[in-house]
């Protein structure tokens, strides 16, 4: 349970975003399950109060989760069997969070393959009830909550990401990766931006780290 509270605490300000642009508690509990990402959540309650138009606050809480692209084709493989529909696999992915995807990444691999998907959709139907439960804490309460510490709230999932990235590095390509993400990630937010900054950095530090670890095993390998 503990992952599933690190996510709900850091969507705890969506409620008071949603309370702030004027939206009644069954929007701001909708948001939390139709959209899920905290950023696009985000980005739609700010835009919407700032009065943008609808098809730009579409685009961009959808460009703001380009993201999750490929995490997702990182783990649904892991969860597929071959008798898996593609409903479920659909299903899947609209789950798919940065904590729900650190999680099962993680354990995901030790179960038997038939216990996978199941374990997914227990852990991110979790994560999304108590994400809801904290989202209506914060839309009743937030306005007695001090700015800085539901910025700090929101700034949890992130730290909880970098933080098991670490814990599960084995080899110095996964090192190498991080250390590339992280120095090339002002350098992403300058030039690129619009949501699509956390995707292109993933594809040129994670690129750029597997061809390392590529030519380094060839060499340790011999001719």
């Amino acid at each position: 349970m503990g992952p599933a509270w690190v996510v709900a605490f850091s969507l705890f300000g969506i409620g008071g975003l949603a309370r702030a642009a004027h939206y009644p508690l069954g929007v701001a509990i909708a948001a939390t399950v139709g959209i899920w990402a905290g950023p696009a959540q985000a980005i739609f309650f700010v835009a919407s109060a700032a009065k943008t138009a609808w098809p730009v606050i579409a685009l961009s809480a959808s460009l703001s989760s380009m993201r999750m692209l490929p995490m997702t084709i990182a783990l649904l493989p892991l969860l597929r069997t071959p008798r898996t529909r593609l409903t479920s696999m659909v299903a899947a992915s609209w789950f798919m969070g940065i904590t729900v995807w650190t999680e099962s990444l993680r354990r995901t691999p030790a179960l038997p393959r038939d216990m996978r998907l199941p374990f997914y959709f227990g852990f991110a139907m979790t994560c999304m009830g108590v994400a809801t439960c904290t989202t209506m804490l914060g839309y009743e309460i937030v306005s007695r909550v001090p700015v800085p510490m539901a910025a700090a709230l929101l700034f949890l999932s992130p730290l909880y990401f970098v933080v098991a990235l670490a814990r599960n590095a084995k080899v110095g390509a996964d090192w190498l990766a991080i250390a590339l993400g992280m120095a090339l990630a002002p350098v992403a937010m300058a030039y690129v931006g619009g949501g699509l900054d956390l995707l292109v950095l993933g594809l040129v530090a994670g690129g750029l780290a597997w061809f390392w670890g590529y030519r380094t095993r060839r060499r340790l390998a011999g001719p």
